[in-house]
């Protein structure tokens, strides 16, 4: 008689990888044994699970596309029997916004709510431990509104409104509504009645306040009841106590690290154009991409390589494509927008593969489009979510054919994400 296969709690769709990594550790943090899977299984996960994140590469993909993609990723959570959907967007709220394209959360979390006959769920961005929090459903990022904060700059997904309720109305065909900070600061019963307020007006999305942790989990309670929560990662941390759950050592347990050590990065954020510049400061040995050497033709790719296996017996080295948004500006000028960020994430992505049949067996790899090229080229199916490095960003441990021994250590990090030392920080946790 074969094993009647495991049921899941909680199915959860990223609509990127870093993004997937980062909900991934907010569960496990909160007592969730957790496995990503890169892109959508062909069979059940094996071991004790009690959440799966399907990690899609979906963030700047088309509308249509996007949506297919999110269903078949619900199709097969649902025939792991799990209990609850969560949808995790960005905690900048960013999708691909083009022409008459105003982003993709909005189709996605309709199409979801069909599919889950659920007539109204909530959304919310807000992550305090990386300083996005909602109030008033306006963003904000650190103290600073959201189109103040550099993603009014970003290369391929910018953000020049604030006002959640505005930038999801414009891609939802259902009313969006507010759950705001007074409403959320009286606790759970105080949002179940507003929702219900809200379900009569006819409202089928609510954008909900949070400016603290203790906002999300007076959150919390009020929607295990949800067949779907579309949220950034930050509500993460109150819904594995709606299972019962609670915070365990064993949740986070990896595999002892060893091998050599390396650093991809291609965001071109703020925060990680800080982390390059730090780890340069501190005597780091890294290589600085450029673009133009890539369109000529050039064997980048192998220059790089050549490089690093002198260096790498001695320490970790960086290798990264990120720059200043003047200077990315002036690459897509000459390239072309999706030209130049192809060219770039297929080069570091052959780098990583590269790194890691050199011995690298400890990967950063910083930028969600750049971490999911080099996932896919690492060929990771599915990975193990461990110990937290930074708010959002844990250390994960796969399989993978480039590393047939032990496995691979790889901390896939959003750009926004991370303090200013992190590529330093990040080893010291394994060690």
């Amino acid at each position: 008689m074969s094993e009647k296969p495991k049921t899941i709690l909680l199915g959860c769709i990223a609509d990127d990888f870093t993004g997937a990594t980062d909900l991934a550790n907010n569960l496990v943090r909160a007592g969730m044994r957790v496995v990503q899977t890169i892109g959508i299984p062909s069979q059940p996960v094996s071991g004790e699970v009690d959440a799966v994140v399907v990690a899609l590469k979906s963030r700047t993909i088309s509308p249509p596309e996007a949506v297919r993609q999110s269903l078949d990723a619900l199709r097969w959570l649902q025939e792991q029997g799990a209990r609850q959907i969560y949808f995790k967007y960005c905690s900048t709220f960013d999708s691909l916004f083009s022409g008459e394209t105003r982003g993709n959360i909005g189709p996605v979390t309709e199409a979801l709510m069909q599919a889950l006959d659920c007539d109204i769920t909530i959304a919310t961005p807000a992550f305090p431990d990386n300083q996005r929090s909602v109030f008033k459903g306006h963003l904000f990022v650190g103290d600073r509104l959201l189109n103040e904060s550099g993603m009014q700059n970003h290369p391929l997904t910018p953000m020049t409104d604030p006002d959640l309720v505005r930038v999801m109305q414009q891609q939802c065909a259902g009313k969006v509504g507010l759950v705001d900070y007074a409403v959320v600061s009286r606790g759970p019963d105080a949002v179940r009645e507003r929702m219900r307020q809200l379900k009569a007006e006819g409202v089928s999305v609510a954008i909900v306040d949070a400016v603290t942790n203790d906002d999300l989990l007076r959150l919390g309670p009020a929607l295990a009841e949800l067949a779907l929560v579309t949220a950034g990662s930050g509500v993460a941390i109150a819904l594995p106590a709606n299972f019962g759950l609670s915070p365990s050592p064993r949740a986070s347990a990896l595999p002892a690290a060893a091998g050599l050590r390396a650093i991809v990065s291609g965001s071109c954020s703020l925060a990680t154009n800080r982390q390059v510049t730090d780890f340069i400061e501190r005597g780091g040995k890294a290589w600085a991409l450029d673009p133009l050497r890539i369109a000529a033709g050039d064997d980048v790719v192998s220059d790089v390589l050549q490089w690093a296996g002198a260096l790498l017996p001695s320490g970790p080295v960086l290798v990264y494509s990120t720059a200043q948004s003047v200077d990315v500006k002036s690459v897509q000028a000459r390239l072309g927008v999706e030209a130049a960020g192809a060219m770039v994430e297929s080069a570091l992505a052959a780098i990583a593969r590269g790194l890691v049949e050199q011995g690298v067996r400890q990967l950063i790899v910083a930028g969600g489009e750049t971490s999911g090229a080099c996932v896919q080229a690492l060929h990771i199916a599915q990975m193990q979510i461990g110990a937290q490095i930074d708010p959002g960003v844990p250390w994960c441990h796969a399989a993978t054919p480039e590393a047939p021994e032990g496995g691979l250590h790889i901390a896939l990090k959003s750009g926004n994400f991370g303090g200013d030392d992190f590529f330093t920080r990040a080893f010291e946790v394994l060690a």
